[in-house]
């Protein structure tokens, strides 16, 4: 399994010499399997420049997984090159969400005012799977959902292929539960053994106390949920807007200092734009 960030930004876009390190595009995840399948979750900013290496590349089909429809996860769709492409072919999984979910993400997206192009102009080829909440496959790739604790709902994914596993929970909060969302120890047993989790940690636990019930997560909840499933390598996701390199490299090395007091062999970094992980 093949797995690349086109961007790992939180709530917005951002530019300037403070983001060079881990970028400013917004999430977009980009997963090629054993089988041959592409499959991308999310259509942040990031899915620009993915669309641009697709069309390049002259792949033509694609499974797509939508965590949830907050701006930040689907601006970036009317902007994915192969949608204006009549050879292009998408399928779009409804899991696990009510019948015609993704088909109003992507058409609220692309109607007036929001956008010139509407979506009826889409020359791309689109299915929709049905929706399905228990485990599915997509070629070699098994997918499982999970509903996300986050404002409005959603859901996180685990992905695995030839044993191993990927685990992607972006806009989880773990301190506290929304609506649809499960307690702590629910995403403990999901994460149980992962090779790779990547997961939301805007917040430090001072800002926390400012932003409880916002939907995202305190880095040391997310630290403490891998060491409990026993996670081999931890991703910090969904970086906030205001998180300079610099400071993101002093969550990364508070982190490995807290990796190491407990004699762990976890390795824990950020994630970043471009970055590219095989399991």
């Amino acid at each position: 399994m093949y797995i690349k960030c086109w961007g790992s930004r939180g709530s917005i876009p951002v530019s300037g010499k403070e983001y060079l390190k881990y970028g400013g595009d917004t999430t977009c995840m980009e997963i090629r399997t054993k089988s041959n399948d592409i499959i991308i979750i999310d259509a942040g900013t990031g899915i620009r420049r993915l669309g641009n290496l697709l069309t390049d590349e002259k792949q033509n089909k694609y499974h797509f997984l939508f965590t949830h429809a907050h701006w930040d996860h689907v601006m970036g769709f009317p902007y994915f090159k192969p949608l204006y492409s009549r050879d292009a072919e998408f399928k779009m999984h409804r899991c696990p969400f009510h019948a015609e979910f993704v088909e109003s993400i992507i058409s609220k997206v692309m109607a007036p005012p929001n956008f010139p192009v509407k979506y009826s102009d889409i020359r791309a080829e689109l299915s929709y799977e049905d929706a399905r909440r228990v485990e599915f496959e997509i070629g070699s790739v098994k997918v499982v959902p999970i509903a996300i604790s986050h404002p409005n709902g959603g859901s996180g994914y685990k992905l695995i292929e030839d044993g191993k596993s990927f685990v992607f929970l972006t806009d989880n909060e773990l301190g506290f539960i929304h609506p649809g969302g499960l307690p702590y120890k629910d995403y403990v047993k999901f994460s149980l053994g992962a090779d790779l989790l990547i997961h939301d940690a805007e917040y430090t636990p001072e800002e926390y106390k400012t932003f409880i019930d916002w939907g995202h997560s305190v880095y040391t909840d997310v630290l403490n949920l891998a060491f409990e499933a026993g996670v081999k390598k931890l991703g910090l996701f969904h970086l906030n807007q205001e998180r300079t390199d610099r400071e993101m490299d002093k969550i990364v090395k508070t982190c490995g200092k807290i990796i190491a007091e407990k004699g762990s062999s976890m390795e824990c970094f950020a994630v970043g734009c471009d970055m590219t992980l095989e399991l």
